[in-house]
């Protein structure tokens, strides 16, 4: 019986691949084994399947030990942890090709004692370094090795249309000015190059690869590898035949690109949330008839995955009436939908709890988002919009920036992120400020101690101290879209999304690392005496397209959304965004704030 696998997209291409490269490579009827997982592998599994998948895969409950947060129940084992032996079952390892790791296996599987395992089924996320080969083959008895293999997946598919390389510390190493991190950038720059391979050879592409050639050099840099590695990757795979390049592209950035979308306050459900509430790991917590609960947001939930792109006002709007087409066959609640109603309706109709109980999550959600938002983030909203776009709600020009921004500073109700937020937006707004205004502007809000999340902004490329002579980039005009006052500002990176799959993308301001398909390369453009071909190159490159998207540095919640709208909107040509994590605003300054400090006083989220 097929795993019953729930989640779309990515999440369902990275499982079915890791089901057919490990579990059916290792499957024998009626035997069962032992999983042994890292950190990374961990996460990986649980990103893409469940523990009833597992089971299918005849992955044993043995253990007793607790694995990790990511899979609560013991049908795996940490790899890190002291086990006992269980020498009659043979063990499944899928780890990542690092040192710590295979010291790990080694120590289950060694020449020098007895082994704790029957066999081992050794899987590899990614290409094994001949170093920590040869350690294997010299330390480990080759009859105890039944499978050694590299299934190049060494990524996290986050959500259907989103990825991670999970290396929340590439921004450190990658926008420190520290000369000393220069070994550390070059490191994680190869493995990051891997990693995107990875993402590639998982959706089967050999994709164009191209980079934003400002504000810094890291996606050039970047792009690079990446092609190579695309080419080593493609003539040394599986079926060992020389891949062209498929009708896809895959786009590198630097986070410098757009500053704005990740300091600005995003009023669509998903993005506020975890801008506002201290949501962790996707564990909402929250409160309901007295009692503490916990809510995942995942892609499980059809209700969240319907919602967490509109605009709060449409959810506040939207989750009322479903709760009453629910219970509209029984009448069974009346006039306004509150919480108290819902659990009443829990109460008298059973059958359609679980329904109800995921309502109750995102009411509760959108209520505390809301109650946040009265609170102080209402009136920033306005000011940021007219900074952001230099317009206001009327399409006026913004003509005094400052006068924008003075009341919010003024207002002893913002707290001091609220405040860096907006000057930011101001700085941003001006293409950078003299160094006496932004030490007045520090001096007078009182933010001394935290002036570094508005300085090292430099360090990304963006103009902060002095300002920039440059014109800042041309933005679609989009004032004939429907939107709301305090959401008028749409990210960058939906511009680019559109003019890539629209062909529109400048050579010079986005180059290619290699020659690339005619049907994206502009090379389909022909003579007027010439027969018009250009629509059949058209076809073939919009006909089930992938444009795959990595922001170095971190991408936002907003961002990811514009991969959804504009999959929509082009329904022939899927987008796929990715970088190394995800970030909300008050994450990311506490990360640019530590750029100039030395690495051993930073604190990174994971081990390097």
């Amino acid at each position: 019986m097929a795993p019953l696998v729930t989640e779309r997209g990515l999440k369902s291409v990275v499982w079915q691949k890791i089901k057919a490269t490990v579990f059916d490579d290792c499957k024998k009827e009626g035997e069962w084994k032992i999983m042994l997982l890292d950190e990374f592998t961990t996460r990986l599994l649980a990103s893409c399947c469940k523990m009833t998948d597992l089971l299918e895969e005849s992955i044993t409950e043995h253990s007793a030990m607790e694995c990790s947060q990511y899979l609560p129940e013991s049908f795996v084992e940490n790899i890190y942890k002291n086990r006992e032996p269980v020498r009659q079952m043979k063990a499944l390892y899928f780890i990542t090709p690092t040192s710590k790791s295979v010291d790990c296996f080694l120590r289950d599987f060694s020449s020098k004692s007895e082994n704790k395992y029957k066999a081992a089924y050794l899987y590899f996320t990614d290409f094994c370094p001949d170093s920590l080969f040869n350690k294997i083959k010299t330390s480990c008895p080759p009859k105890s090795i039944r499978r050694c293999k590299e299934i190049n997946i060494s990524f996290i598919p986050h959500e259907s249309q989103v990825y991670t390389l999970d290396v929340p510390d590439a921004f450190y190493y990658c926008y420190s000015p520290d000369p000393g991190n220069a070994n550390g950038k070059d490191a994680i720059m190869e493995a990051m190059a891997e990693q995107i391979v990875t993402v590639c050879a998982t959706l089967d592409e050999n994709p164009g690869v191209r980079y934003k050639s400002k504000p810094l050099d890291n996606a050039s840099k970047l792009a690079q590898l990446v092609e190579k590695k695309l080419e080593d990757y493609y003539k040394i795979d599986e079926k060992r035949l020389i891949k062209g390049k498929t009708h896809s592209q895959l786009l590198i950035i630097d986070r410098g690109f757009d500053p704005v979308s990740t300091v600005l306050h995003e009023l669509t459900f998903q993005a506020m949330a975890y801008d506002l509430l201290p949501i962790e790991n996707d564990t909402y917590k929250y409160k309901t008839e007295g009692k503490e609960k916990e809510a995942i947001l995942e892609e499980d939930d059809d209700l969240w995955v319907k919602i967490r792109h509109r605009h709060i006002a449409v959810v506040l709007e939207e989750i009322p009436k479903l709760v009453k087409e629910i219970s509209s066959t029984k009448k069974a609640t009346e006039g306004k939908t509150s919480l108290s109603a819902l659990t009443q309706l829990m109460k008298k109709m059973p059958h359609f709890r679980k329904q109800i109980t995921k309502q109750v999550v995102h009411l509760n959600l959108a209520e505390d988002c809301m109650n946040k938002f009265k609170l102080n983030i209402e009136k920033l909203c306005k000011t940021e919009q007219d900074l952001a776009l230099g317009t206001d709600a009327e399409g006026q020009k913004v003509k005094d920036a400052m006068r924008v921004l003075l009341p919010v500073l003024l207002n002893k109700n913002h707290d001091n992120c609220d405040k860096i937020r907006a000057i930011l937006l101001y700085i941003f707004s001006t293409n950078g400020t003299t160094e006496e205004n932004l030490d007045r502007l520090i001096q007078n809000v009182k933010i001394e101690n935290e002036s570094d999340m508005i300085r090292n902004w430099s360090y990304l490329g963006v103009p902060i101290v002095p300002q920039s002579q440059q014109g800042k980039p041309l933005r679609k005009d989009r004032s004939a879209e429907e939107t709301f006052q305090l959401s008028r500002w749409t990210p960058f990176i939906k511009d680019i999304m559109e003019d890539a799959i629209d062909n529109r993308l400048d050579s010079k301001e986005w180059p290619y690392c290699s020659q690339c398909p005619a049907v994206w390369n502009g090379s389909g453009a022909v003579s007027a005496r010439q027969k018009p071909r250009t629509n059949y190159l058209e076809l073939d490159r919009k006909n089930g397209s992938k444009l795959i998207i990595f922001v170095i540095g971190g991408i936002t919640y907003s961002e990811m959304r514009c991969a959804y709208e504009v999959s929509q909107a082009h329904k022939s040509c899927e987008v796929i965004i990715g970088s190394t994590h995800i970030l909300t605003p008050k994450k990311l300054l506490d990360d640019i704030k530590m750029l100039n400090k030395p690495k051993d006083k930073v604190s990174f989220t994971k081990e390097e």
